[in-house]
């Protein structure tokens, strides 16, 4: 126990962890955000653009979903290679050649002629931004200690309801630009939104930094102790973690949380890819669908990051992850059935929390039981996994469903399925894992 005289010096005790977290976390997680809100918008802006280019190229939205979804069979190539090349060559280097790369692919998709052409630029794309999410999800275990991370994680993760809730008023009003310089306005949308994202991959090069122990903007001691503290996490996950590749690719674990990852991936892309066209069947103007899609994503992310708060408050995870996707679910089923423009976003919004508030709990889960090698390759195979069902089908079977029933009310309800199937699995996951894991506390 320690003595009175003692005591004093406690407060001096946290004193480097309070300064180093709220340094490192201005310092790196705005501009994370920026590039995930790019990423996301590159990604999703195909929604928008489908609007007058389904007309103009040919394709039916059986052929729209199709190649919404060939993204992800590109980024579930390369999401595992790509998050290997991260560790070995660095941060900084290996995201800014990908976001230059995706970003000259994004514009290029104005390009596009016929339903083959569109197939090929999708499927690049998702080559290109395959190693972007997970890698990012990876660099901050780097940074940041577990019990600050699903917050930390939460913020990243708001540039996806944040892109869609900014972006889209943007893009619809870019979509009134149709006939400019005798440009279509879908044409213009992807050339002008993939810009940004070429530029922010070269200050990427100059502005990340690789690892605490390179990073010269700390203090001394604030750096010593970073450096120190995550070496210590990993030393304390090595007695119990899996570390080799091999290890991450078979441990049920991590099939799981791909599973449960699979169902929040069909929601997220239901909503960035379909809404605008659902939405818009309720006689929007670009302008005005563009604003009306924004408010769902208002309320994701404010939820998400208070959702986010109350799990490293508590440190649960599991049931953070399960309660969110049973709302999301639910979310999905009152917009299925929904008559009314107002039922359809209150729907569409209670979805958006749902989705977006289980992904930083849920990311927080795969470093509890990996480390090293593993890690990098364990985050990559769950989105990847998660990915190839939600991303890829998720499209696939809405368009499909759309061109028999006439309406999107059969693929919501599908996509809601999917969630209540993540929901028990999460509730499901890990018992005797959490029995024998410290929680995390924050002071």
């Amino acid at each position: 126990m320690p003595q009175p005289s003692e005591r004093p010096a406690v407060p001096h005790a946290h004193a480097p962890e309070t300064r180093t977290v709220k340094k490192i976390t201005w310092r790196i997680v705005p501009f994370i955000v920026a590039l995930y809100f790019v990423s996301f918008l590159n990604r999703v802006n195909v929604g928008f653009a489908g609007l007058t280019m389904n007309h103009d190229i040919g394709l039916t939205p059986a052929m729209f979903g199709f190649g919404a979804g060939i993204f992800f069979v590109g980024y579930i190539v390369f999401g595992m290679p790509s998050n290997l090349a991260l560790q070995r060559v660095g941060a900084r280097r290996w995201i800014a050649f990908l976001m230059v790369v995706w970003g000259a692919l994004s514009a290029g998709t104005a390009s596009v002629s016929g339903p083959y052409s569109f197939y090929v630029l999708r499927f690049l794309l998702g080559l290109a931004e395959a190693g972007f999410f997970p890698g990012i999800i990876l660099y901050l275990s780097y940074w940041f200690p577990a019990r600050h991370r699903a917050l930390v994680t939460a913020i990243f993760m708001t540039a996806a309801p944040l892109s869609n809730m900014i972006g889209s008023p943007i893009s619809g009003a870019i979509m009134g630009m149709d006939g400019i310089a005798q440009i279509h306005g879908w044409q213009w949308l992807f050339i002008l939104e993939a810009l940004p994202t070429i530029a922010l991959g070269v200050i990427a090069f100059f502005f990340l930094t690789d690892k605490p122990e390179d990073a010269r903007w700390l203090d001394t001691d604030e750096r010593e102790w970073l450096t120190l503290e995550m070496d210590r996490e990993r030393a304390a996950r090595a007695t119990n973690a899996a570390s080799s590749v091999w290890a991450a690719t078979k441990d049920p674990r991590v099939l799981a949380l791909a599973l449960v990852y699979a169902g929040t991936s069909t929601g997220l892309y239901a909503i960035g890819i379909w809404a605008p066209m659902i939405i818009s069947h309720f006689g929007f103007s670009y302008f005005e669908l563009g604003l009306v899609n924004a408010i769902p994503n208002v309320v994701a992310v404010v939820g998400m990051v208070l959702w986010a708060k109350n799990s490293d408050r508590t440190g649960e995870r599991r049931l953070h992850v399960s309660i969110a996707c049973l709302a999301a679910g639910a979310g999905m089923l009152l917009a299925g059935y929904a008559s009314s423009a107002l039922l359809l976003i209150i729907g569409l919004s209670v979805a958006n929390f749902g989705i977006n508030a289980a992904k930083p709990p849920l990311w927080s889960m795969p470093t509890q039981f990996l480390s090293g090698s593993a890690a990098a390759a364990g985050i990559a195979l769950i989105n990847a996994m998660g990915s190839l069902i939600g991303g890829t089908i998720g499209p696939m079977v809405i368009g499909r469903l759309r061109e028999i029933s006439g309406d999107y009310s059969l693929g919501l309800y599908f996509v809601s399925g999917t969630l209540v199937v993540s929901a028990v699995i999460s509730w499901m996951f890990g018992r005797r894992q959490r029995e024998s894991t410290v929680t995390p506390t924050v002071s």
